[in-house]
């Protein structure tokens, strides 16, 4: 499935698109998980904020 979301950021309007995955740390047993997202390229930095 990961490889078809990447071949369609590819293509020409896809260009507007970043795969994001952020670690969480989880507050009741510490451990981490991980969060994936499409967002568009400009909201990128305020994403990981």
């Amino acid at each position: 499935m990961a490889k078809k979301v990447v071949a369609t950021l590819k293509t020409g309007t896809g260009r507007d698109w970043a795969k994001v995955i952020k670690a969480v740390k989880s507050p009741k047993t510490g451990a981490y998980t991980f969060k994936e997202d499409i967002i568009p390229t400009d909201a990128v930095k305020e994403y990981f904020k």
